[in-house]
């Protein structure tokens, strides 16, 4: 079946052909006799009533000074990605001010205007470095031990200036000597609150981007999440294609551009060992269900939820989120789900079940997690040894998890659903726990 996109910029040659034509300032005619046709057929090319390949489309490109494929094809791919990602909202459950973007044009909009096009592209590759400079900041203001403990000692200093402060003004008779020691309290404290509070804006001070703020972890889940965690060049080409699509990350630190090369990698062998279509064949004989998929497979259970978090998107299907662990209980890698909190920095719920897995390697856990607010999670998690150290020494492992929100017309399935939360208020006041 012919794509309706291809079909649609093959139609639109002959009006690059007449567009770069016009910009150049060549007549119609001068073009047609460098090429060696006549005018009126170049005019039938230039109005998309007749269709041109080979030698007549190198000749065109050639007396137009452009290469071949810009006549042909139009925008490219990541022009194209970047154009259809800037007609959607922002925000995705804002509703559009005015009329809808027309994205089946996009590659007449890139043909007759360049420039523009270059901007917006531009404009949409800014809005999403701040996307993920938003991301890591929200991530950081929530769950890093740093912020908290800062705060925690403001609201210390800050009680305790309170309570002195009540003690002068309500105690009319005080000793003149606790009198003096309590002022030199409130002083002490004063001073202690606005050291805290100095040290706490010189965090927030710090420029964007730099590692202090934005470390080379977030710049590379980024950059994953743009991407949709979906490389098609590796799935096609495998770990040969991993340069190609390292350098269309986008800028990367040194840290960064390793760290990438490691997850891209891995990527490649997941790929290698699992190919897209085996997987995708495979799934739709499920049902689309994980458990029933790796009910089939258990020897390779952690590679499929691995592959299943790297599906390419689908109208009809909800993106998977992706936790993996070490076995010490750190985040290794991760893929945020829709609502479900995977924190990087700071306490991780100790009730999810990625680490009931690790204390049962190789068995499988099906489960429902309930966060409250967010509603109801449906997960899937394995642990397997990643690195055996000798004889007499137990294996180095690591733990599995991928996760899907449920549809609000599955939520009959929460019932016993695991209640867990991100700093876990939850488990604190559960049964048992501390």
């Amino acid at each position: 079946m012919t794509d309706p996109d291809t079909s649609r910029r093959d139609r639109l040659t002959g009006t690059r052909i007449r567009d770069r034509r016009m910009a150049a300032g060549i007549k119609q005619a001068d073009l047609a006799a460098r090429a060696g046709i006549s005018a009126s057929y170049l005019n039938l090319i230039e109005h998309n009533r007749r269709r041109i390949g080979g030698k007549l489309l190198i000749a065109l490109a050639r007396a137009l000074d452009v290469e071949p494929s810009v006549l042909n094809d139009g925008a490219d791919a990541t022009l194209r990605a970047a154009l259809n990602a800037a007609a959607g909202p922002s925000d995705p459950g804002a509703a559009s001010a005015g009329p809808a973007p027309e994205t089946d044009r996009v590659d007449e909009l890139a043909t007759r205007f360049p420039g523009w096009t270059a901007l917006i592209a531009g404009q949409q590759a800014r809005i999403e470095d701040l996307h993920a400079d938003l991301e890591a900041l929200r991530d950081r203001l929530s769950h890093d031990p740093k912020l908290a403990d800062a705060m925690h000692e403001i609201l210390s200093s800050a009680a305790a200036i309170r309570s002195t402060a009540e003690i002068l003004a309500g105690e009319a008779e005080l000793d003149p000597a606790w009198r003096t020691r309590f002022h030199r309290n409130l002083h002490e404290e004063a001073q202690r609150l606005s050291d805290r509070a100095t040290g706490l804006v010189a965090q927030f001070e710090t420029p964007l981007g730099s590692d202090s703020v934005i470390r080379p972890v977030d710049r590379v889940e980024a950059a994953f999440d743009a991407a949709g965690h979906h490389f098609p060049a590796i799935e096609a080409g495998g770990a040969a294609a991993v340069p190609q699509v390292l350098a269309a990350l986008g800028p990367l630190d040194a840290a960064g551009a390793d760290l990438a090369a490691i997850w891209l990698a891995t990527y490649a062998k997941d790929a290698a060992r699992l190919p897209l279509a085996e997987l995708e064949a495979r799934l739709g004989a499920a049902g689309g269900d994980p458990a029933a998929l790796l009910a089939g497979d258990m020897p390779r259970a952690a590679l499929i939820l691995r592959r299943l978090a790297c599906l390419p998107s689908r109208s009809d299907r909800a993106p998977f989120g992706l936790a993996i662990v070490d076995g010490a209980g750190g985040l290794v890698f991760r893929r945020r789900a829709d609502g479900f909190t995977l924190p990087r920095l700071g306490a991780r719920c100790p009730r999810w079940p990625v680490y009931r897995a690790l204390t049962r390697p190789g068995q499988p856990e099906d489960a429902v997690v309930s966060v409250p607010g967010l509603g109801l999670f449906r997960t899937w998690s394995v642990a397997e040894p990643v690195a055996h150290l000798g004889f007499g020494l137990a294996p180095m492992a690591q733990a599995t998890m991928l996760v899907r929100k449920l549809a609000e017309a599955d939520a009959a399935t929460g019932a016993g659903a695991i209640e867990v939360g991100p700093d876990c208020p939850v488990c604190r006041a559960a049964p048992g726990l501390p």
